[in-house]
């Protein structure tokens, strides 16, 4: 055989993209495998652990997690998971099953769609695996956090770089940052939101985001010197756009101009902090007394840093700050749902993937 029949093209030979076949990787956050004191400390630990979630010296964090954190907290943890945990299992991790099989069937054929747990199971290693027996041309990988932070979406990247490392071949893999802005996103929170305004008045509307210290915000402004903790919030442009306090304001924005509320009736603030530095604010905890102490007696309240509800969603904000509202004298409380598996939340997956393939 000569060089030019082997130059010559084969009329035979497969059509690249009419095999290419992508990857999705969805993730949340994780939850314990059970109620149960030891898989909650187990939990714990592996979460809490996280150099980007407690981001203080290995020994330091060793010592608070498995010396104080995880024997004393797991127990009232365990007692709070147990309210949660519905008769099939976590409400997260059911959620998140329902969603990979939507939304693998609205991708069809030319999409391999896993799910994983950034902390326990199934966890982003196994989900990985999974897709590595495919064919695949290039993985996206969907933190299921609407907003950026190291603590959380950072996490994740870190993790799957961790795992991927050593593969002989690695695919193309892109990272979704964020999805805060998404029109299908904001409608989706909106619509929820337009269902309970329907049916009664709320005197104030309350959006509760996940905490942060403050220090990781700090860390995380690459200018050093733009992040005060105050009115850089009050626009999201080029030298904010990563952090976690601006975005979330940011999403307040949209979604305030979605529900149509008048300025003055309503507040952002910030849940779940931890320990005794300062965390982002304003806190939530500490929001609510001042509402009520102005008069307000119904609040309609979201979480919109969560796409999933969980333990932050139904008790922290649907329960325990409800508790705190009704002590301080006010009579009406409303939780506002995630978008968990609905339609409009698969559509917006869709939207997101589709978009970056």
């Amino acid at each position: 055989m000569n060089t030019d029949t082997l130059a010559r093209p084969n009329n035979t030979s497969t059509n690249f993209n009419a095999v290419r076949k992508t990857g999705v990787l969805i993730v949340n956050l994780g939850t314990p495998d059970s109620p149960s004191v030891p898989d909650v400390r187990k939990y714990l630990r592996q979460f809490l652990m996280d150099e980007r979630v407690i981001d203080i010296p290995f020994l330091n964090r060793w010592m608070l997690i498995n010396l104080i954190i995880a024997p004393f907290r797991a127990p009232k943890s365990a007692k709070i998971y147990k309210q949660l945990w519905r008769p099939d299992g976590s409400p997260l991790k059911i959620y998140g099953f329902s969603v990979k099989e939507k939304l693998q069937r609205v991708l069809g054929d030319d999409y391999v769609v896993e799910l994983a747990m950034r902390y326990q199971s199934p966890s982003i290693e196994n989900g990985l695996k999974e897709l590595r027996k495919q064919t695949l041309s290039e993985i996206i990988i969907v933190p299921f956090f609407p907003q950026y932070a190291s603590a959380s979406t950072g996490s994740v990247y870190k993790e799957v770089m961790r795992v991927v490392q050593d593969w002989e071949v690695l695919p193309e893999i892109k990272f979704i940052n964020r999805f805060l802005d998404h029109p299908k996103f904001i409608e989706g929170f909106v619509n929820l939101g337009k269902k309970y305004m329907a049916e009664r008045h709320y005197d104030h509307v309350v959006f509760s985001y996940h905490g942060l210290p403050e220090r990781q915000i700090t860390k995380g402004d690459v200018t050093g010197n733009f992040c005060q903790f105050g009115s850089c919030c009050d626009h999201l442009d080029a030298r904010n756009q990563h952090c976690y306090r601006a975005q979330c304001f940011e999403t307040t924005r949209l979604l305030v101009k979605g529900l149509g509320l008048a300025e003055g009736t309503y507040t952002t603030c910030f849940q779940s902090r931890l320990g005794k530095n300062p965390w982002i604010k304003p806190y939530t905890d500490e929001v609510i007394p001042e509402l009520t102490a102005k008069g307000v007696k119904s609040v309609l309240a979201f979480s919109p840093a969560f796409v999933a509800d969980c333990l932050e969603t139904t008790i922290e904000v649907g329960e325990e700050y409800k508790e705190i509202f009704e002590k301080e004298g006010g009579v009406h409380w409303q939780l506002v749902e995630s978008l968990n598996d609905s339609d409009i939340w698969i559509e917006t997956l869709e939207d997101i993937i589709k978009k970056a393939v």
